[in-house]
């Protein structure tokens, strides 16, 4: 799996018109498989100028045989979540002793304050190194609610 912002520029002349897009992101998956991602505010998608650039963009990727996809947004619970989970994704930042031990000991569903309360003198690098572990996919969490130590974790498949 890949994931690239702004991976590319396409300039090209459509209906006597010169235009230019370039997609908010590029992902390719497991089975080679391009999803393109263009991401505007909810609010936007009914304006004709931006209706009208997407309805191009995603003529050009279906006929390259790429997924297309209009992303506009998710309930600011989730959005907080991510982000507050993005400082966690950097491997340097968490004891790395502490992330091997949480992928090896959380083997079934555990709330994220047991495991802290576990480790009470290091409360603080057990979250990070759980949360780094969501962060890379290793752990799921609902990211409805907001994360606290009620927070279930549940190992990906």
């Amino acid at each position: 799996m890949a994931i690239a912002a702004q991976p590319f520029c396409v300039t090209a002349e459509s209906r006597g018109e010169r235009r230019r897009h370039v997609p908010d992101f590029l992902l390719l998956d497991a089975e080679g498989a391009v999803t393109v991602v263009n991401v505007k505010p909810a609010e936007q998608l009914a304006r004709p100028k931006v209706a009208a650039a997407l309805a191009w963009a995603d003529e050009l990727f279906t006929v390259r045989g790429w997924r297309h996809e209009v992303w506009s947004g998710t309930s600011p619970t989730t959005l907080a979540n991510v982000r507050f989970l993005a400082a966690y994704r950097y491997p340097d930042r968490v004891d790395a002793a502490m992330v091997s031990w949480l992928e090896r000991q959380v083997t079934t569903d555990a709330f994220l304050g047991e495991l802290e309360s576990g480790w009470p003198d290091r409360a603080a690098d057990v979250r990070a190194a759980a949360l780094h572990l969501v962060w890379r996919g290793r752990f799921r969490v609902e990211l409805e609610v907001s994360l606290s130590a009620a927070t279930v974790l549940e190992r990906a498949a």
